[in-house]
């Protein structure tokens, strides 16, 4: 069946300020359809753009909100629920640095600043149903990442009881999203306890296969762990639920790797690039996820170390929608061929010859 992957769509995220045409969905739908772009991922934490406990309790909240892209030519792609998530699951080390993702009331008090989080996730849940959502973009959270490297030595059953931990946190969370019909589509990503292929298999085990565990596909993370971002579709497609389109690159040398972390985002050897500045390679992307039958949305996700937003958000939509494959409906050989049948084919392999 031929499918079509949907776009240009671009993440508000990185756009929303105090000052027009970024502080209200009206105005920066209208901005982003200006750019040519035809969807919009909301991130659900922003109170500028979108209410997020009013869109959990009211479809007819819902119905405005998406009335006011409708107006602009545009529709909600997913809702971004990246800093709620990460706020499920927090390691103590990063307690104070993550306070700054939840309300001041919540401040100091891990485990109201927790619940806070998961009741923002289900209102997500219940969102994106009357929003007409197939799915949510967001992260894992992360106990076990200040182990990353193991060193000093790490006791055997550490990476198992985080994910033990992580799937128990988890797991009533997904059955509310399970109950919506709604996936979770988490971003692959440095900092959370999912940062790589095998993490998220050791995640979705510990989750039991869960179905509404889902990813959100970003490549620029792999190109900056030297990860194959094109094995990965081949991989994982089934669970790819969403996508977030973005550049990067990995300028290794004589002094810095993969761990180049602690220097500034200019120096780093890893980083982040607008679209087609960087390494990406997205027309193979494209054409995986087309081959694939991913049939939902490409979205801009800006994020650039040299760039200004405003190129790279102009720049964005028509760099998507040139990747965009139209999938094709027949064969470019067709005109060769000719009818068939089963007894054609048995001659033409030899089955039947005659007396």
């Amino acid at each position: 069946m031929a499918t079509r992957i949907k776009g240009p769509a671009i993440f508000l995220a990185q756009f929303t300020a105090d000052a027009a045409p970024f502080h209200s969905l009206p105005a920066i739908a209208a901005w982003a359809a200006g750019l040519g772009y035809k969807g919009v991922q909301v991130p659900s934490w922003d109170g500028r753009v979108f209410d997020l406990v009013k869109a959990g309790a009211s479809k007819t909240y819902c119905d405005e909100i998406a009335g006011v892209c409708k107006a602009a030519g545009l529709e909600i792609t997913e809702l971004s629920t990246h800093l709620q998530g990460q706020l499920v699951a927090v390691h103590p080390a990063y307690d104070e640095g993550f306070d700054a993702f939840a309300p001041k009331h919540v401040h100091g008090n891990p485990s109201a600043r927790q619940a806070w989080a998961v009741e923002q996730m289900r209102l997500a849940a219940k969102a994106s149903r009357y929003l007409g959502l197939k799915a949510t973009v967001s992260f894992t959270g992360a106990l076990a990442w200040p182990f990353i490297y193991p060193w000093p030595p790490r006791p055997a059953s550490l990476a198992t009881e985080s994910f033990n931990e992580l799937a128990r946190r988890w797991r009533p969370i997904l059955d509310a999203y399970d109950a919506e019909g709604v996936d979770v589509a988490f971003e692959i990503h440095p900092g959370e306890d999912v940062f790589d292929g095998a993490t998220f298999e050791m995640f979705l085990d510990a989750l039991g296969g869960h179905k509404r565990c889902c990813i959100n596909y970003d490549p620029s993370h792999f190109v900056l762990q030297h990860l194959d971002y094109l094995a990965f579709i081949d991989i994982y497609h089934e669970r790819i639920k969403a996508f977030h389109v973005k550049d990067a690159e990995l300028n290794t040398d004589g002094r810095q790797g993969v761990y180049s972390g602690l220097k500034p985002w200019l120096n780093r050897a890893g980083r982040f690039r607008s679209l087609g500045d960087g390494q990406v390679n997205f027309g193979a992307i494209f054409s995986k996820l087309a081959g694939y039958n991913y049939d939902s949305w490409a979205v801009l996700e800006w994020e650039c170390c040299l760039k200004d937003a405003a190129t790279g958000a102009a720049e964005g939509a028509p760099f998507i929608a040139k990747h965009i494959i139209p999938v094709t409906a027949k064969s470019f050989d067709d005109f060769a061929g000719g009818a068939s049948d089963t007894d054609q084919v048995k001659r033409l392999l030899g089955l039947t010859r005659k007396a």
